[in-house]
């Protein structure tokens, strides 16, 4: 029984976006640490995540059944029904909205209320299903997880926040496009408009490739804005230009283009972690800070 409540909640995408909430919290944090706090955060948002994969889970059965990938989950097996997904769900996010209301901000609640609209509200119920820019507005939900970490400690939406915004929505897309290569049958045969099926594997390798190199550059707004040093930015040019010189392969002619997609994404996954560890251990001085030094 406990295994299935589990599993309609995605423990994967749970534990990857725990990493990068801690990542943005510890990022603001900048040594000063407010322990039951991060725990509240992250715990919070957990729960919120888990009730928007369990509602995701429930939303999709017709398409998880028509997926070699999913159509075990318990959705589509009926080990779970439709009700208690939902009702699992709707538990899940009412605990994780409250933690984040006692203990956190209202900028950090909207956040999370943000992402939950964007992936549950319009990505799952129709974009997934209509739109080959689904992925672009289901990545904004991707992107949630580090801003709702560091608002949580600054209370405040500023320069850090935005970059952190835009950099985990960039990255979702090359890291989403390489998923849809390697399962691209699965998407076909569940008729989900994703790009390589619309627009063909070439064009989603030239998304890919173009997605990677803006995101290098949006990177290194952190270090140059002075949220981070230099530790953070020789990881993250290390590991952004092996994730683009990864992504130029696909253009050679002897590629197995399945195979370069695990590749790709397997090193997006790698490339995130990286970042949101150096971000968290190499914070640096603020703007504010640097204004009052320069003063």
């Amino acid at each position: 029984m406990f295994r299935r409540y589990l599993s309609v909640t995605k423990p994967g995408i749970i534990f990857g976006n725990l990493i990068s909430v801690i990542g943005g919290f510890l990022l603001a944090a900048r040594g000063n640490i407010d322990i039951s706090l991060m725990l509240a955060t992250v715990i919070g948002l957990s729960l919120v995540v888990a009730s928007g994969c369990a509602i995701n889970n429930l939303i999709d059965r017709d398409i998880d059944a028509a997926m070699q990938r999913t159509r075990s989950r318990v959705t589509v097996t009926g080990e779970m029904s439709g009700l208690a997904a939902f009702a699992h769900g709707i538990v899940l996010g009412v605990a994780g909205f409250t933690l984040l209301a006692i203990y956190t901000n209202p900028i950090t609640v909207f956040f999370a209320a943000f992402g939950y609209f964007i992936y549950v509200g319009v990505y799952s119920l129709y974009m997934k299903r209509h739109s080959v820019y689904g992925t672009f507005v289901g990545s904004f939900s991707g992107a949630v997880p580090p801003v709702v970490g560091y608002c949580a400690v600054t209370a405040q939406f500023d320069m850090g926040a935005l970059i952190l915004l835009i950099m985990f929505s960039l990255w979702q897309m090359p890291h989403s496009y390489a998923i849809a290569i390697f399962r691209y049958q699965d998407y076909k045969a569940a008729n989900i408009p994703v790009l390589p099926v619309v627009k063909g594997i070439n064009k989603a390798k030239q998304q890919i490739v173009l997605y990677i190199a803006i995101y290098a550059l949006v990177v290194m707004l952190l270090p140059l804005n002075g949220y981070t040093g230099a530790a953070f930015m020789a990881v993250a040019c290390t590991t952004s230009f092996w994730w683009l010189m990864m992504a130029l392969k696909g253009y050679r002619q002897d590629i197995e283009i399945t195979g370069w997609a695990r590749k790709v994404f397997a090193f997006s996954i790698v490339n995130i972690t990286a970042l949101c560890i150096a971000m968290a251990v190499d914070y640096h001085t603020t703007p504010s800070t640097l204004l009052a030094m320069t003063g």
